[in-house]
């Protein structure tokens, strides 16, 4: 019945089924072990009508004309007009992150920040994005101060509350993601195209799956369906020669036989206010010092939604992931240990050549949205060609 099955209906499964079934005309089912498409993207309307993103904020933010042109075929957009901007709380106190020339002027005194502000330009070059672990690392005293104000006061307890690590312990990749920016873009991304889908994500990608060639079957665990030995897949019961696309978490495949892959997991509490307006000044407020959460995002700025009943909030609390039941795997927690136990998973999924890995999960790294549409949308055209080239031997 199937020519490929893809298990997860989040971006990179929607994009992937979607172009083997448009470009191909393969038959693509999809299996979705939660009740809704979208992956951590999905959002819904609450009980008070607001649209809310039920696993916490997400923009859509890229330079990548591919991947804004493809995903504008399947929604209209709400882009901000002066992009995304992000403020920290610190101790009460708001001011932008990440940090730039604008929050230098709100923590120094003018002279010393005209100062400081040439000693950076100096060192780095106008407009340069520098990590603070880099910064640390200047012998002028003064650009040191300030590394280590954005150290202390933005970076690290943020950092130990959302990795339950010190920042010397986690990934270059991931503290490259809190950067210092020698400008006075307030932007929290400086990417061309930033917002979201006029009437959300989800119905961005029930559009991008409104297929013939597409079934969506939900609230279906693959493990229930699908076998993988060492002679191949087996589908409800019968060998599967077609293409499965796993975006999954790839130690979970395997019933964690090697030992379960370390993630960081989230805790959402929503909580709805019958007044206009929360009162934080922005749609994203991070606590970086103080507080349990690490942030605060309020749904009707984020979205812009007018003429809401009341206003919709949510707290994000991390924590360990654990595997127990209704948790989710958010961030893999990279380091050489991890990414060995990675590799010995990986290695297995490749005994099999039609078993194929993409996205956060199956991959076991970060991706923006833009990145994992841009990569399913290759990944696609490289599987087709490649059907091809055995077809075409074959006959």
């Amino acid at each position: 019945m199937y020519d490929s099955i893809v298990i997860g209906a989040g971006a990179a499964g929607c994009v992937v089924a979607r172009q083997l079934a448009q470009l191909g005309g393969r038959r693509a089912l999809i299996i979705e072990k939660r009740g809704h498409i979208g992956g951590n993207c999905y959002d819904r309307l609450d009980e008070y009508g607001i649209l809310v993103h039920e696993y916490g904020p997400h923009i859509f933010h890229t330079n990548i004309e591919e991947v804004f042109s493809y995903l504008s075929r399947f929604t209209e957009w709400n882009l901000y007009k002066d992009g995304h901007q992000v403020v920290a709380n610190i101790n009460g106190r708001l001011i932008p992150v990440p940090f730039n020339l604008n929050t230098l002027r709100l923590v120094y005194e003018k002279e010393d920040a005209d100062e400081i502000e040439k000693k950076l330009i100096a060192a780095y070059g106008a407009g340069s994005r520098v990590t603070v672990m880099e910064l640390k690392k200047n012998p002028d005293p003064k650009i040191q101060a300030v590394a280590q104000y954005v150290y202390e006061n933005i970076f690290l307890h943020y950092t130990m509350k959302q990795w339950g690590q010190s920042p010397e312990e986690i990934s270059p990749e991931v503290t490259g993601r809190v950067p210092v920016l020698i400008s006075y873009d307030n932007r929290y991304f400086q990417d061309k195209y930033q917002g979201v889908p006029k009437d959300g994500f989800t119905a961005m990608f029930a559009n991008m799956l409104n297929h013939e060639n597409i079934t969506v079957r939900t609230n279906t665990d693959a493990a229930d369906l699908l076998q993988l030995t060492e002679d191949g897949i087996w589908f409800e019961g019968k060998k599967f020669e077609g293409d499965v696309i796993y975006t999954g978490a790839l130690d979970e495949l395997y019933q964690c036989r090697y030992g379960r892959l370390p993630y960081r997991s989230l805790r959402f509490a929503f909580s709805h206010l019958e007044k206009e307006d929360f009162q934080q000044g922005h749609s994203v407020v991070n606590y970086t010092v103080s507080e349990d959460f690490t942030r605060i995002t309020e749904f009707k700025y984020l979205t812009m939604q007018e003429n809401t009943n009341g206003t919709t909030i949510v707290r994000e609390y991390p924590f360990a992931y654990t595997g127990a039941e209704n948790e989710i795997p958010y961030y893999s927690i990279l380091n050489p240990e991890n990414e060995a136990l990675y590799q010995k998973y990986e290695q297995k999924a490749w005994l099999l050549p039609n078993l194929h890995l993409i996205g956060r999960l199956a991959e076991y790294k970060y991706y923006n949205i833009d990145a994992i549409v841009n990569k399913a949308l290759h990944f696609a055209d490289a599987l087709l060609q490649s059907n091809k080239t055995k077809e075409e031997r074959n006959e």
